[in-house]
């Protein structure tokens, strides 16, 4: 016989386990992409910055990216089933209903927006909806399951934070946030192929045309190299609006994620085994490094090579 206690007890369990199902379908691991508009936001204003204005630009961006992956999980349900490494979402074990899931993105875009103009401007709001659409309409449902270059455009929504952080400090869009968009548009192949040339099977079964699927590995070793010029390229001309420290950081990290990108592509070709896994994760403490040395240049003020 079940106690009062007992059922008490059982009915908070559920509660806490559909309350941990939600939060899966934002992705949380995804989240921290969202932090590259602190550094946005210092560089714009060059110096110690309102905390509030901080913290309400990172609520906004983080509602919208949970709000984005949410309807990305809604939209990619079906292939969700069929792959290893995500069979264990909420949508795809029928843990939650697509129409509450589907409700709760909603809502959550509904509110990136109406916060970010109440507490920003209008211009914040506008991009993050433009954000939230182009993640879900164009990339999810138009461009994800017929391109094998798939997410070099996802990465468009992945690089908005830093435009999103600046425009909610200047109410415009400098050069200096479209070359931090730059960054992590580019950053994003190599970081996401890296992590693709592990389980391609995966993809093959789902029918998502992920380059590693398709192309060999030397290929994509080629794209992965390429791809990492790229990055290192548009990192050390953000050097232009920033100071020595962000400067030296920047030179230091360039080199070696080219370094990681050419010693995948040597062993590649020479046909011995690789790690993809080991750029994937790396690629990570690049995009850290940079933005949080950008982050403390631009806090301490120092000298820019641009003289302002």
């Amino acid at each position: 016989m079940i106690t009062t206690e007992q059922a008490v007890l059982s009915r908070r369990g559920r509660v806490r386990t559909t309350l941990f199902d939600y939060l899966a379908l934002t992705k949380p691991r995804t989240l921290h992409l969202v932090v590259g508009a602190i550094p946005a936001m210092l560089l714009a204003e060059r110096g110690v910055m309102a905390p509030l204005l901080i913290t309400n630009t990172l609520t906004g961006a983080i509602l919208m990216t949970a709000g984005a992956n949410t309807l990305n999980c809604v939209a990619d349900a079906d292939i969700d089933k069929l792959m290893k490494r995500t069979a264990g979402r909420p949508l795809a074990r029928g843990a939650i209903s697509t129409r509450h899931a589907l409700v709760f993105g909603l809502a959550l875009a509904v509110g990136a927006f109406l916060w970010l103009w109440l507490t920003t401007n209008a211009l914040a709001a506008l991009l993050a909806v433009a954000t939230i659409a182009f993640y879900v309409l164009v990339y999810t449902l138009l461009i994800k399951r017929r391109t094998s270059q798939n997410v070099v455009w996802g990465g468009a929504a992945n690089a908005m934070p830093p435009v999103i952080g600046w425009s909610a400090v200047t109410g415009g869009i400098g050069w200096q946030a479209l070359v931090m968009f730059a960054i992590i548009f580019f950053w994003t192949p190599p970081h996401s192929w890296a992590l693709a040339m592990g389980p391609t099977e995966d993809y093959r079964v789902a029918g998502v045309p992920m380059l590693p699927g398709l192309a060999s590995e030397c290929q994509v070793a080629k794209r992965i190299l390429g791809y990492t010029w790229l990055t290192a390229f548009a990192t050390l001309l953000l050097a232009l609006a920033a100071g020595w420290l962000y400067g030296a950081v920047a030179l230091v990290a360039a080199s070696w994620l080219l370094a990681m990108a050419y010693r995948l592509y040597a062993r590649v070709h020479r046909g011995e085994s690789v790690e993809p896994l080991r750029l994937f994760q790396r690629s990570n403490n690049y995009l850290s490094a940079v933005f949080c040395a950008l982050a403390v240049d631009s806090a301490l003020a120092l000298p820019t090579l641009l003289g302002h």
